[in-house]
């Protein structure tokens, strides 16, 4: 078998065919390992795509993690089963029933009366909320002693505290979801796309350059061990040739130069910095009114405890 012969056939096929055809010749032949001179990259351009790189790596992995803010019910725990009229009304709104209920009946009617417009959150702090409320119904409803029962009024006024704070943790999220996941999920979805559009047209010049070069310089595949002979040396190219090979190159350098300003735009812009501190800030919001929320609670609760010790002790100096 004739294998310059079909070296050559091959290479004059390769001038015919169209761009993306040559470009998919030219990536098989480096596949292949049959390219001894593939074109070069700069060493900042390379640098660029490995930041690059790492940037979205970092935003997939953040993306990853804080879209739960998106689900409601991150925190909710698997565990406990609420039925339709535990999420039927808030806390706030079975409280206000509760102080006009004057029977245990009423105050039983108050806690299953019918839903509002939607059901509540499905929240943690949502949850021991409705738990306190109910917890601190059954102790009233059961106490027969004097006045009130500390610990249900105690549990009543924790279950009022804890859906603000779950309220409060809902306005974190939807402030996290607005100001941080929007923006992060732009620039992994807009920005760092672009940038690898930009990156695939650097590739795709830069298999055409070589496709065009190993055409014109009649570089083609090795077949049984044998190599199709270079026809040209540099000297010889004809003026066509020449030109053919600048024009490609043009094309590639104007692509690289494309790419590493839009690489240079997503590695530089602070929009990802920005929405990270909006991330802290909605956190901080969340946590300075959950700290605010209970430093409210707490002396009462207190209050309550010392007025309960007292009475013990008052009870058992009597009983002595």
């Amino acid at each position: 078998m004739d294998f310059k012969n079909i070296g050559k056939n091959l290479s004059d096929f390769g001038a015919q065919i169209t761009p993306f055809a040559s470009r998919t010749f030219q990536f098989t032949k480096e596949q292949l390992g049959q390219v001894d001179d593939k074109t070069q990259l700069p060493p900042d351009y390379i640098d660029l795509e490995k930041r690059v790189d790492a940037l979205k790596q970092a935003h997939q992995k953040m993306v990853a993690v804080t879209s739960q803010y998106s689900n409601e019910a991150y925190d909710y725990p698997p565990n406990i089963r609420e039925s339709f009229q535990d999420l039927g009304r808030t806390v706030s709104e079975k409280v206000t029933l509760l102080s006009s209920a004057t029977t245990p009946a009423e105050a039983q009617a108050a806690l299953v009366a019918p839903p509002s417009a939607k059901p509540q959150p499905k929240t943690f702090n949502h949850a021991i909320a409705r738990a306190s409320l109910a917890s601190s119904q059954l102790l009233h409803q059961n106490h027969t002693g004097a006045g009130e029962d500390p610990l249900a009024t105690a549990l009543e006024k924790y279950a009022l505290a804890m859906e603000r704070v779950g309220e409060a943790r809902l306005a974190q999220d939807a402030q996290i979801q607005s100001r941080f996941l929007a923006g992060w999920n732009t620039t992994l979805n807009t920005n760092l796309t672009f940038a690898t559009r930009a990156r695939k047209n650097v590739e795709k010049s830069r298999l055409s350059l070589d496709a065009v070069k190993a055409r014109v310089k009649g570089t083609t595949f090795k077949l049984g061990g044998q190599a199709g002979q270079p026809q040209h040396d540099e000297q010889e190219l004809n003026p066509e040739a020449q030109e053919e090979i600048e024009k490609a190159e043009d094309e590639f350098v104007t692509q690289t130069e494309e790419a590493v300003s839009v690489m240079k735009n997503v590695l530089d812009t602070p929009e990802s910095l920005r929405n990270l501190s909006e991330l802290i800030a909605a956190q901080m919001e969340y946590h300075k009114k959950t700290y605010e929320i209970l430093a409210e609670l707490a002396p009462v609760i207190e209050g309550l405890q010392t007025e309960q010790e007292a009475s013990y002790r008052k009870t058992r100096e009597e009983g002595a």
